[in-house]
């Protein structure tokens, strides 16, 4: 009589395949394990960001990005890159809008990439935070993301901001509209931040923000402006002494998702994204509102070396409206009343 042993070897091949994979099917079974065909790996969700971790919106999407991985529970494995990946605003949505990452944000240079956002930045124009993010979580944040999904093939995922911008100088302070009278002030690359500056009084220098230092130590520039919470995460006090509260420019932007990438996630993971999102949008508005008044500027700036000083806001917002608001009025037309006439 033939052994079980040998039995089993002369049968044909294919009736052995599949005994031999019941048999390692019921012993993975016993064990409690799946088997491995059954193990998906996780999509990887690739985001790049210009700063790095301690900067407000760093901080929050490296925590976003832990959330989003622990959460989906293995399905989705979200990496965040500070400042290591893509050193480029402009860079970054570019590898987002072709896909080659699936996540970013165009930081401050949210009007070069997205035109829409241009009225929201006129100086002025939007009134405080919470109107602001009345309007973004509202009906012009779904607007905006309709637009962007048709046109450029992203997603917005959430708004956020890195609040009102205020003048830092080297060698005095701005306190009225007089004294930017002759001050070459650094702005960003799209046209508003020059237009502001040139229409309160003074000389606008365009510049990427990778060459802001170096022009301040040499005297290319007197100064430039940023949001508190900035002028502190990207050391503005190394050339700069003061910090003058004008509050001239609302500063928001946008994180957002490659369009494929958005539409491969089933029903229950964009709903985690999203709220997800929300609660990362929550923590930049706790960081950026937190310090964007006198006294918290001062306990935050002063120990730097810088000198906070309040401003004759009224006069630069009067200023403003007379020689800024009315070609941007023409411009924007119902988008700008819809933002001017806004009650939240």
């Amino acid at each position: 009589m033939k052994s079980i042993k040998n039995s089993f070897s002369e049968l044909p091949l294919k009736r052995r395949q599949v005994l031999s994979g019941v048999g390692g099917l019921a012993a993975i079974i016993a064990s409690g394990q799946a088997p491995v065909f059954a193990q998906a790996a996780p999509r990887k969700l690739v985001m790049a960001h210009i700063n790095a971790v301690p900067e407000s919106a760093a901080a929050a999407f490296d925590w976003m990005a832990k959330e989003v991985t622990s959460k989906s529970k293995g399905a989705l494995e979200m990496q965040f890159f500070g400042k290591t990946l893509i050193p480029q605003e402009l860079e970054i949505m570019n590898a987002v809008k072709s896909g080659n990452i699936q996540m970013g944000n165009p930081a401050g240079a949210a009007a070069t990439v997205f035109p829409e956002m241009g009225a929201l930045l006129v100086p002025y124009l939007v009134k405080d935070y919470k109107s602001a993010y009345a309007m973004l979580n509202g009906k012009i944040g779904d607007s905006f993301d309709k637009i962007w999904q048709d046109k450029y093939k992203v997603k917005a995922l959430c708004f956020f901001d890195y609040g009102f911008r205020h003048f830092w100088t080297a060698k005095a302070p701005i306190i009225e509209p007089k004294d930017l009278r002759g001050k070459k002030i650094r702005v960003q690359q799209a046209k508003i931040f020059g237009d502001t500056i040139n229409g309160l009084g003074g000389n606008a220098v365009p510049m990427a923000w990778g060459e802001v230092i170096s022009a301040a130590k040499s005297g290319v520039i007197d100064g430039g402006d940023l949001p508190v919470v900035n002028m502190e995460a990207l050391k503005i006090y190394d050339v700069s002494k003061y910090c003058s509260l004008t509050y001239h420019n609302y500063g928001p932007t946008v994180n957002v998702m490659n369009l494929d990438a958005w539409n491969a996630l089933n029903p229950a993971q964009q709903k985690l994204m999203l709220d997800i999102s929300r609660e990362a949008q929550g923590k930049i508005r706790e960081a950026t509102e937190s310090v964007d008044n006198f006294a918290a500027a001062k306990k935050l700036l002063e120990p730097r070396g810088m000198t906070v000083v309040e401003t004759n806001v009224e006069a630069f917002r009067s200023l403003a409206k007379q020689k800024i608001w009315p070609a941007y009025k023409t411009q924007y037309g119902a988008m700008w009343d819809e933002i001017e006439n806004f009650k939240g």
